[in-house]
C-alpha cells in the first residue's frame, strides 16, 4: 500500500551528528516537525533554528504562502521523498549573527562573514530579515566610508581588501535583487563611490563586474539615479573596459551604455550618440568584441543586440518627420538631387519667359527622378513612415556613390515610361520596408540575441544598407523586367532577398552586397518553385488517403515524442530586475507524466539534470500570454510583445504557479499544449 500523499521521507543533517532519516507529515506546522527534529538532538529553544536545503542553494524552507514564489524561495511543499535537509539556525538568527560578525574590528572575521553574507542574501527570507535589521543602510555606509580605512592597508593586505569590497557588493547586488527596497533611496555619496571603483584604471575583476552591475540596475530602474550616474560616468571612463579580454566585464560594460543610451531623455540620445562616435564605439566593439578570437556568449549578443536597435532607433525623429513644402532648405536637397543626376552647368536668367522654361525643365527632371509629384516633389515626403529619413537617403547615395546614382537615373530616364524603375518612389518605399525590417522606433526586446556583425563596420550603417539596396532594387525591376503595374510585386522580391541575405549574419557590408548578388530573381523563383514542390507533393490524393489512414498513429507519434521531450527538460532562464539572464532553472516531466520536477541551478547544465535533484508539483493549469500571472506582474503586457508571446504559467495547487518564459515560440507550443493535453 503506497504511503500517504502528505507523508515524506527525508534525511535530515546536523554538524557533529549522524543524519536522522524521517517522516515528515506535510500537514504539521513547520515549527512542530523543527521542534521534533531538535528534541531528538536535545537542542534547546527550536525557534532559534530552521531547515534548510542540503544543496548548493542553501535555502531555507518555509511555510508554504499563497502568493507569488520569489527568488530563493522555496517552501515546505516542493520537499519530496529522498529530499536531503539541514537543520540550521533561523533567518532572523542568522540575520543577527553576520550583521554583528561585519562590523567586527578583526578583518578575518569580517571577510569570512561578509563572505557568507554574500552566499545567504540569494535567499529572500534571509535577505528579508537581514534588511529589516537595516541590512542594506549597513552595506553602503561600509562602501561609502570604509574603503578609505581600508585602502590605507591596501599595500600589506592588498588581497583581503579586494575580497571584501567584492564579497560587499555581491551581498549588496544580491540583496537588491529581491525588490524588496527601492533604488531611490541610495546617497550620492554611494554612487560616487560605485562610479570611483568603474573609472579606476587598475581594479580587481570582481569588483569592477558588481560595479558595473549596480550602475546599470540604478539607471534602469530610477529616473534620479540616471541623472547622478550620468554625471559621474563618461563613455569615455566606460570604453577602456571594453578594450580588454574579459567578455564579462565587457557584457557588463555595454550593458551600462545601453542602460544610460535608454533612459536618456529624447533631447540627449543624439548627443550622446555623437559622444559614442567621437569615442569609436562602434570601431572598439567591432576589433574587440566582435572580431575577437572567442565565442560571443548569449548575454553579450543580446546587448549588442539591444545596443544595435537604440542606434536605429535614433532615426525614428527623421522617419515620423514630414517635409515641410514651405522649408526652402529641405526644397534645397531636392535641388541638389537634380543637379547631382543631371549637371545642370548655368541657370536660365530671372526673365518671365526663362521662368516657365525652368518650371518646365525641373518638372521633365523630377519625372526622370522618379518622383510621384512632378511638379513638388516635396508632397512626396509627407507620409510618414519614412518621412524625411527617405531624402535623407538619397541624398547620402547621390553623394556618397555618385556614380551608381548617376547611373540609375540615367538608365531609367532613357527607357520607356512603362519600364522605368522609379528611383523616388522607389527609395521612399525602400527606407519604409527597411525600417519595418530593422523595427526602428521599437523597444528592444528582453529575449533577443539577434545581432548583425555587418552593422558594426560603418559609421553609417544604416545609409550604406539604403545604398546596397537600392541597387539591388534597380537590378531585380531589370531582371524581372517589370513595369509601373509590378512595383509591389518588385518590392516584395526585394523584401524577400534581404531577409534571406540578413538571415546569414553576414559580417560585412560587402559580404553582404554579395550574399545578394547570389540571390537573383531567378534563384529566388527556384526557391520558391521548390518550397511549393514540396508543399504541393503532399496534396495528391493518394497523399491524403494515406494520410487520414496514418493519422491517429502518426498523432499518437506525435504526442509520444512530445511527452519524451518534456521527459527529457528544458534549461530556462530567468527574468530579474537587475539582469535579463543571470539565473538557470530546470524543468522536466515524471516519467509517470503526472508530475513536474523543477530548481534552480547555478548554470546552465550540460545534459540532463536528475529527478531526484528536483522539486515536484502536480499540474493544475497551463495559462499562456496575456493571461499569464508572471506577465501581469511584470508589466510585460505594455512593453514587450515578443516577451508576451514566449510566457506561460503553470498552476498548481492554492493559486500558486510556475513562471515560464520559453527560448522560442516553438518551446512555449510543445511545453503548453501537451501539458494542457495531460491535464
Amino acid at each position: 500500500m503506497p504511503p500517504p500523499a502528505d507523508i515524506v521521507k527525508v534525511a535530515i543533517e546536523w554538524p557533529g551528528a549522524y543524519p536522522k532519516l524521517m517522516e515528515i507529515d506535510q500537514k504539521k506546522p513547520l515549527s512542530a516537525i523543527i521542534k521534533e527534529v531538535c528534541d531528538g538532538w536535545s537542542l534547546p529553544n527550536h525557534e532559534y533554528y530552521a531547515l534548510q536545503h542540503a544543496d548548493s542553494s542553501n535555502f531555507y524552507i518555509t511555510e508554504k504562502k499563497k502568493k507569488k514564489k520569489k527568488k530563493g524561495k522555496k517552501n515546505r511543499n516542493e520537499i519530496k521523498n529522498g529530499t536531503i535537509l539541514r537543520l540550521t539556525k533561523s533567518p532572523a538568527q542568522n540575520a543577527q549573527q553576520l550583521h554583528e560578525r561585519i562590523q567586527s574590528s578583526s578583518m578575518d572575521a569580517k571577510l569570512e562573514a561578509l563572505k557568507d553574507l554574500a552566499s545567504l542574501s540569494r535567499d529572500v527570507t534571509f535577505a528579508q530579515e537581514f534588511i529589516n535589521l537595516d541590512g542594506i543602510s549597513l552595506l553602503t555606509q561600509m562602501v561609502e566610508s570604509g574603503t578609505e580605512r581600508y585602502q590605507k592597508l591596501q599595500k600589506i593586505m592588498k588581497p583581503c581588501f579586494g575580497d571584501m569590497l567584492s564579497f560587499t557588493l555581491t551581498a549588496f547586488v544580491e540583496l537588491m535583487d529581491h525588490g524588496i527596497v527601492s533604488w531611490d533611496t541610495f546617497s550620492v555619496a554611494f554612487i560616487k563611490k560605485i562610479a570611483s571603483f568603474v573609472n579606476k584604471s587598475a581594479i580587481d575583476i570582481s569588483i569592477l563586474q558588481r560595479s558595473l552591475a549596480i550602475l546599470e540596475s540604478m539607471v534602469l530602474n530610477s529616473h534620479d539615479l540616471y541623472q547622478k550616474v550620468a554625471q559621474e560616468i563618461t563613455i569615455g571612463q566606460l570604453i577602456p573596459h571594453l578594450q580588454g579580454s574579459d567578455q564579462e566585464i565587457q557584457t557588463y560594460t555595454i550593458a551600462v551604455i545601453n542602460a544610460l543610451f535608454l533612459k536618456a531623455p529624447d533631447d540627449r540620445r543624439q548627443e550622446m550618440a555623437n559622444i559614442l562616435a567621437q569615442k569609436q564605439l562602434r570601431s572598439i566593439i567591432l576589433t574587440h568584441v566582435i572580431r575577437a578570437q572567442r565565442a560571443i556568449n548569449n548575454e553579450m549578443a543580446h546587448q549588442l543586440y539591444v545596443l544595435q536597435v537604440l542606434t536605429f532607433n535614433l532615426l525614428e525623429d527623421r522617419m515620423m518627420t514630414k517635409m515641410d513644402p514651405q522649408d526652402q532648405a529641405q526644397r534645397d536637397i531636392i535641388f541638389e538631387l537634380r543637379r547631382i543626376a543631371f549637371d545642370a552647368e548655368s541657370e536660365p536668367n530671372n526673365s518671365s519667359g526663362s521662368m516657365e522654361k525652368r518650371k518646365s525643365m525641373y518638372t521633365r527632371d523630377y519625372k526622370k527622378l522618379g518622383f510621384i509629384n512632378h511638379v513638388n516633389p516635396a508632397m512626396d515626403f509627407t507620409q510618414t513612415p519614412p518621412g524625411m529619413l527617405a531624402l535623407d537617403n538619397m541624398l547620402y547615395f547621390a553623394k556618397h556613390h555618385q556614380d551608381a546614382y548617376i547611373r540609375i537615373v540615367l538608365e531609367n530616364s532613357s527607357r520607356e515610361d512603362k519600364h522605368e524603375c522609379p528611383f523616388g518612389r522607389s527609395s521612399i518605399e525602400l527606407t519604409k520596408m527597411l525600417c519595418e525590417i530593422l523595427k526602428v522606433g521599437e523597444l528592444p526586446s528582453e529575449t533577443c540575441n539577434d545581432f548583425h556583425p555587418m552593422f558594426f563596420t560603418h559609421d553609417r550603417s544604416f545609409e550604406e544598407f539604403f545604398c546596397i539596396c537600392i541597387q539591388l532594387l534597380n537590378k531585380t525591376w531589370k531582371e524581372m523586367r517589370a513595369t509601373s503595374e509590378d512595383f509591389n510585386k518588385v518590392m516584395q522580391v526585394v523584401k524577400e532577398q534581404v531577409m534571406r541575405a540578413l538571415t546569414t549574419k553576414p559580417s560585412s557590408l560587402d559580404q553582404f552586397k554579395s550574399k545578394l548578388q547570389n540571390l537573383s530573381y531567378t534563384e529566388i523563383l527556384k526557391i520558391r518553385q521548390s518550397e511549393r514542390m514540396n508543399q504541393e507533393d503532399f496534396q495528391s490524393r493518394p497523399i491524403l488517403e494515406l494520410k487520414e489512414k496514418i493519422q491517429p498513429e502518426i498523432l499518437e507519434l506525435i504526442k509520444q515524442q512530445r511527452l519524451n521531450r518534456l521527459v527529457e527538460g528544458t534549461c530556462f532562464r530567468k527574468l530579474n530586475a537587475r539582469r535579463r539572464q543571470d539565473k538557470f532553472w530546470y524543468c522536466r516531466l515524471s516519467p509517470n507524466h503526472k508530475v513536474l520536477h523543477y530548481g534552480d541551478l547555478e548554470e546552465s547544465p550540460q545534459g540532463e539534470v536528475p529527478h531526484d535533484s528536483l522539486q515536484d508539483k502536480h499540474i493544475k493549469a497551463v495559462v499562456t500570454g496575456k493571461d499569464c500571472p508572471h506577465m501581469k506582474e511584470k508589466g510585460a503586457l505594455k512593453q514587450n510583445k515578443e516577451v508576451l508571446e514566449l510566457a506561460f504559467s503553470i498552476l498548481y495547487d492554492s493559486n500558486c504557479q510556475l513562471n515560464f518564459i520559453a527560448p522560442d515560440k516553438h518551446e512555449v507550443r510543445v511545453s503548453g499544449g501537451i501539458i494542457c493535453e495531460r491535464m
